[in-house]
């Protein structure tokens, strides 16, 4: 199989791109750089520089490098930035998907792979469980999410009617790294954001402390990058032995939750950077606990997360220092 990879320069897609190799997948990235390193890719994996608007160079690209999957991560992500620029992430998320999916099926590609999100659910109704599964109500609370579940609709729909065999992805919080130059070089999640106040000698904030949660702050499943970037390598192989059309969902998750609070205190311990956090006022929007059930993932593809949160915060703390000396 030759995968292509669509953001794959990226923080995440480099990841993937390597677990590919690693398991003896051919990879070739389609990215245009905009948040990309090209730095972060092997030297023997092809790079295209190009938009997935650009369904020309989509279509060349996948007849020139004979492509036979595509695992698609090209997107815009911030939930923030996505409230101020809706019409940019619709363009881009679902335009974009729309134009490879285009390309795709005129290219009769067989197997699809969709990076979806955990925003999809937006502020979740647990029930009893406490832990978000695939069948709970997508009801999402940001532009971003609505275009990753538009995306997810989009997708299983042309998978039906073209014969493509599909898989969404929902990531719940990344984190980490496989190498210290591949870490995730954005300011904008949990981990980075707290490294950087703390490196700065400045308190890292948590928004709100009066939470229905033990600790009173936020509850999130994290997810180590590496073992996202394996899910994917799990998800490709199923897609190559399922039939035509057929379709999969899975939340990409630990199981676990751990509070804002307590990664701080993990983040202050593994850096030696010890500065006790001021409370904000929540962030509008902010669910109490989101925890990804991740039993329908194993079952399907015989995966399972094997690092823990520690192994997150300490390959991002080396990768923050390999871009932050």
């Amino acid at each position: 199989m030759t995968w292509l990879i669509t953001g794959g320069a990226g923080y995440i897609g480099a990841h993937v791109v390597r677990a590919m190799t690693a398991a003896g997948e051919q990879a070739v990235v389609y990215d245009d750089l905009s948040t990309g390193l090209a730095d972060r890719l092997p030297a023997e994996v092809p790079l295209v520089e190009g938009s997935v608007l650009d369904h020309d160079l989509l279509e060349r690209t996948l007849a020139r490098h004979r492509i036979t999957g595509v695992v698609h991560l090209a997107a815009s992500k911030q939930v923030g930035e996505s409230v101020k620029l809706p019409l940019h992430y619709y363009r881009t998320n679902v335009e974009g998907l729309r134009t490879v999916l285009q390309a795709v099926t005129a290219a009769g590609v067989p197997s699809f792979v969709f990076s979806s999100s955990a925003a999809v659910y937006g502020m979740p109704d647990t029930g009893a469980s406490g832990l978000v599964t695939e069948d709970t109500p997508c009801l999402p609370m940001s532009p971003y999410g609505e275009t990753k579940l538009a995306g997810e609709w989009l997708v299983r729909a042309t998978g039906r009617a073209h014969g493509l065999a599909t898989a969404n992805l929902r990531y719940f919080n990344v984190a980490g790294a496989a190498a210290p130059e591949l870490a995730d070089t954005g300011v904008f999640n949990l981990i980075p954001m707290v490294f950087e106040k703390l490196t700065e000698g400045t308190a890292p904030r948590i928004f709100g402390d009066d939470y229905a949660t033990p600790d009173g702050t936020c509850v999130r499943d994290y997810i180590h990058v590496s073992d996202l970037a394996e899910a994917h390598v799990a998800a490709a192989r199923r897609l190559t032995a399922s039939a035509p059309g057929s379709d999969l969902t899975l939340n990409i998750g630990r199981g676990e939750g751990v509070s804002v609070r307590a990664m701080t205190e993990l983040i202050g311990e593994v850096t030696g950077h010890r500065l006790a956090p001021e409370v904000a006022p929540r962030r509008p929007g902010d669910p109490a606990s989101v925890v990804a059930a991740a039993d329908r993932v194993h079952a399907e593809l015989g995966w399972k997360a094997r690092h823990d949160v520690r192994d997150m915060v300490t390959s991002a703390w080396a990768g923050w220092l390999h871009r932050h000396p």
